[in-house]
Protein backbone atom coordinates (compact mmCIF):
# COMPACT_ATOMS: atom_id res chain seq x y z
CA UNK A 1 0.00 0.00 0.00
CA UNK A 2 1.35 3.42 -1.04
CA UNK A 3 1.63 5.68 1.68
CA UNK A 4 0.00 9.66 1.23
CA UNK A 5 3.64 11.12 1.02
CA UNK A 6 4.27 8.66 -1.46
CA UNK A 7 0.91 9.30 -3.51
CA UNK A 8 1.93 13.24 -3.15
CA UNK A 9 5.70 12.22 -4.71
CA UNK A 10 3.54 10.76 -7.46
CA UNK A 11 1.74 13.55 -8.55
CA UNK A 12 4.94 15.96 -8.57
CA UNK A 13 6.54 13.69 -10.92
CA UNK A 14 3.42 13.20 -13.66
CA UNK A 15 2.54 16.30 -12.99
CA UNK A 16 4.32 17.94 -16.35
CA UNK A 17 2.86 18.41 -19.54
CA UNK A 18 5.36 15.82 -21.64
CA UNK A 19 5.07 13.30 -18.78
CA UNK A 20 1.22 13.74 -19.15
CA UNK A 21 0.55 13.01 -22.32
CA UNK A 22 3.29 9.99 -22.40
CA UNK A 23 1.43 8.43 -19.60
CA UNK A 24 -1.84 9.36 -22.23
CA UNK A 25 0.17 7.22 -24.87
CA UNK A 26 1.62 4.43 -22.59
CA UNK A 27 -2.18 3.90 -21.36
CA UNK A 28 -3.03 2.59 -24.91
CA UNK A 29 0.28 -0.12 -25.18
CA UNK A 30 3.90 -0.68 -25.42
CA UNK A 31 5.73 2.30 -26.81
CA UNK A 32 9.58 2.89 -27.76
CA UNK A 33 11.27 6.51 -27.59
CA UNK A 34 11.34 6.53 -31.40
CA UNK A 35 7.16 7.09 -30.96
CA UNK A 36 7.45 9.43 -28.07
CA UNK A 37 9.80 11.10 -30.39
CA UNK A 38 7.23 12.21 -33.45
CA UNK A 39 4.09 12.16 -31.19
CA UNK A 40 5.70 14.83 -29.31
CA UNK A 41 7.79 16.32 -31.68
CA UNK A 42 11.28 16.78 -29.11
CA UNK A 43 14.43 15.50 -29.87
CA UNK A 44 15.44 11.87 -28.32
CA UNK A 45 17.20 13.03 -25.14
CA UNK A 46 14.83 15.06 -24.16
CA UNK A 47 11.90 12.25 -24.13
CA UNK A 48 14.31 9.61 -22.44
CA UNK A 49 14.69 12.06 -19.42
CA UNK A 50 11.55 12.45 -18.95
CA UNK A 51 11.07 8.33 -19.55
CA UNK A 52 14.15 7.97 -16.61
CA UNK A 53 12.52 10.28 -14.31
CA UNK A 54 9.20 8.64 -14.68
CA UNK A 55 11.09 4.90 -14.38
CA UNK A 56 13.01 5.93 -11.55
CA UNK A 57 9.78 6.59 -9.68
CA UNK A 58 7.96 2.89 -10.16
CA UNK A 59 5.81 4.57 -12.58
CA UNK A 60 7.02 3.05 -16.14
CA UNK A 61 9.33 0.21 -16.81
CA UNK A 62 10.96 -1.02 -20.22
CA UNK A 63 12.38 -4.12 -22.19
CA UNK A 64 14.92 -4.31 -25.08
CA UNK A 65 13.80 -5.60 -28.05
CA UNK A 66 16.87 -5.33 -30.51
CA UNK A 67 18.37 -1.84 -30.62
CA UNK A 68 14.92 -0.67 -28.97
CA UNK A 69 13.80 0.14 -25.49
CA UNK A 70 9.48 -0.60 -25.46
CA UNK A 71 8.16 1.08 -22.44
CA UNK A 72 5.09 0.21 -20.28
CA UNK A 73 3.24 1.37 -17.77
CA UNK A 74 3.74 -0.42 -14.03
CA UNK A 75 1.96 1.81 -11.66
CA UNK A 76 -1.76 1.00 -11.80
CA UNK A 77 -3.14 4.39 -10.52
CA UNK A 78 -2.09 6.35 -13.99
CA UNK A 79 -4.66 5.11 -15.96
CA UNK A 80 -7.56 6.43 -12.96
CA UNK A 81 -5.18 9.90 -12.61
CA UNK A 82 -5.53 10.29 -16.27
CA UNK A 83 -8.92 9.69 -16.18
CA UNK A 84 -10.14 11.88 -14.03
CA UNK A 85 -7.78 14.65 -15.37
CA UNK A 86 -10.05 13.92 -18.63
CA UNK A 87 -13.13 14.60 -17.00
CA UNK A 88 -15.48 18.13 -17.80
CA UNK A 89 -16.88 18.86 -14.38
CA UNK A 90 -19.09 21.61 -15.19
CA UNK A 91 -20.17 23.05 -11.89
CA UNK A 92 -18.18 23.46 -8.43
CA UNK A 93 -19.40 21.27 -5.82
CA UNK A 94 -22.77 23.59 -4.13
CA UNK A 95 -21.54 24.84 -0.23
CA UNK A 96 -22.99 22.41 2.48
CA UNK A 97 -26.99 23.49 3.69
CA UNK A 98 -25.52 25.17 6.85
CA UNK A 99 -23.17 27.09 5.19
CA UNK A 100 -23.67 30.81 5.21
CA UNK A 101 -22.28 31.16 2.11
CA UNK A 102 -25.10 29.36 0.89
CA UNK A 103 -27.74 31.86 2.03
CA UNK A 104 -25.03 35.28 0.46
CA UNK A 105 -25.20 33.85 -2.46
CA UNK A 106 -29.08 33.77 -3.05
CA UNK A 107 -29.12 37.06 -1.60
CA UNK A 108 -26.00 38.16 -4.22
CA UNK A 109 -28.43 36.83 -7.50
CA UNK A 110 -31.53 38.52 -6.33
CA UNK A 111 -30.08 41.98 -5.77
CA UNK A 112 -27.85 41.52 -8.99
CA UNK A 113 -31.52 41.31 -11.09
Amino acid sequence: MRSLDNKIELLRVIAHPVRIKILDELTRGVKCVGDFEKFLDIRQPNVSQHLALLRTHGVVDYYVDGKLRCYFLVDPMIPEILDILKKDFKAPLPPPACCPVKESRAVDRSSAG
